[in-house]
């Protein structure tokens, strides 16, 4: 190979980070799941795609997660049956 074509070998693309499930994105995803209703809207709220949103849960399968993501969907829906219903209440968010 001729060293003045290519005097240095090529640098391989960087792949962009992948975005992970933190805690926290599991807590927002959990609170708009119960907000919406909705797994493809409670995703975009945590910045993730629905498709990951269900890998997540397959493989937490049984844990704390995928109970408060059952839950989380049966109470919205038993919300949307009854509209007259109380809202749940809400904790109050910190001030900082």
């Amino acid at each position: 190979m001729d060293q003045t074509l290519h005097p240095h070998p090529p640098v391989p693309a960087r792949r962009a980070p992948r975005a992970r499930w933190t805690p926290t994105k599991q807590r927002l995803f959990l609170a708009a799941l119960l907000e919406y209703g909705s797994v493809h809207r409670a995703a975009q709220v945590a910045g993730m795609s629905r498709s990951s949103a269900h890998r997540l849960r397959a493989r937490l399968s049984g844990s704390a997660f995928d109970r408060s993501w059952a839950n989380a969907m049966a109470l919205h829906a038993a919300r949307m049956a009854d509209p007259f219903a109380p809202e749940p209440a809400r904790r109050p968010t910190p001030r900082r």
